[in-house]
């Protein structure tokens, strides 16, 4: 994928629409190996990703459209019961950590951040962090040699995304035990106490939290609640049926995990998001843009309503820097 040079920063808001995302060049890639995309829930499914990218003198900017049938945002809702209890709802399928039905949309990029990590991802691209197996579904993910570092950028759709960030991780080498690592080598980058989100718990058979509008989430009201909105629960707003947010979003600005900025859209069976971040940021955790002679291998994986069976693509792709 070639970069175009611009002097003038994309509108994020505008999405595809926009001239500088209108005039570079597309590299698109086919995502194979998920489950959903059109499918019934938790069979396999596929979809076709198209990015294009530009920069300036200091920040990058990425367009990401990728097919979906399903916008899907119910990410473990909580559920009202005709007896007047409160459930949330999972996968019934789900065995632990694989939730194929009531979960969020997602897209994630992989880039090596050191030539020791960037050999290793010539050859086999993501697969060079995928270990199957190991008691989760799609296995875990960590590097095979100390040194080896991966920049993760992770859109999470109702848990970032809205508040306008893909949540910036990394994998290293760290092996995968169930007591000590149990995420193995995926990690977060520094950010706020308590991650990028905060689950709401019951409280006496009852949500802790509702948002301050007091409206369902199949009502118009949205599957996670921002920081700073959330108010003690009223059971009496909401009637048997109605679904709230089991999720407190934690905005990440101004932390080493904020550094790469969303503004995602959906429309037509289509996702779109269009994706900014610093060339260099000097963070430890990031690949660094620095030399724009040089390219710089990728992969990337969306997830349709899927906890981490996700599609992707099989070859490493590149980044290229356009002549100014």
């Amino acid at each position: 994928m070639d970069l175009a040079s611009t002097h003038t920063a994309p509108n994020l808001a505008v999405g595809a629409a926009d001239p500088v995302c209108s005039k570079a060049s597309p590299l698109s890639a086919a995502l194979t190996g998920g489950v959903n995309f059109g499918a019934k829930p938790g069979e396999k499914g596929e979809s076709t990703v198209t990015l294009k990218a530009a920069y300036t003198n200091d920040m990058l900017y990425m367009l990401v459209q990728y097919t979906d049938p399903t916008n899907s945002v119910r990410r473990g809702p909580y559920q009202k019961q005709a007896d007047g209890s409160w459930r949330k709802l999972s996968d019934p399928a789900n065995k632990g950590g694989d939730d194929n039905l009531y979960y969020e949309d997602k897209w994630a990029m992989l880039w090596p951040t050191n030539e020791a990590t960037a050999k290793s991802f010539d050859n086999e691209g993501c697969a060079m962090a995928c270990h199957e197996g190991q008691t989760k579904p799609y296995g875990n993910k960590y590097t095979n040699l100390p040194g080896q570092l991966l920049d993760m950028w992770h859109m999470k759709g109702q848990r970032t995304g809205p508040l306008g960030f893909v949540d910036d991780q990394y994998t290293d080498d760290t092996r995968y035990d169930a007591k000590t690592s149990p995420n193995a080598g995926r990690k977060g980058d520094p950010g706020p106490k308590g991650g990028e989100y905060t689950n709401i718990p019951l409280v006496d058979g009852k949500p802790q939290f509702m948002s301050r509008e007091a409206k369902a989430a199949n009502a118009g009201d949205s599957y996670y609640i921002k920081r700073g909105n959330e108010v003690a629960f009223d059971d009496s707003k909401f009637k048997a049926g109605d679904e709230v947010a089991s999720i407190i979003s934690n905005p990440l600005t101004g932390t080493d995990r904020g550094d790469v900025q969303v503004a995602n859209t959906y429309a037509n069976g289509m996702h779109t998001s269009v994706v900014s971040r610093k060339l260099v940021t000097g963070s430890k955790f990031d690949v660094q843009f620095a030399n724009l002679s040089a390219r710089y291998g990728f992969g990337f994986a969306a997830f349709d309503t899927a906890q981490v069976r996700h599609a992707t693509s099989d070859d490493p792709m590149y980044l290229v820097f356009g002549k100014k």
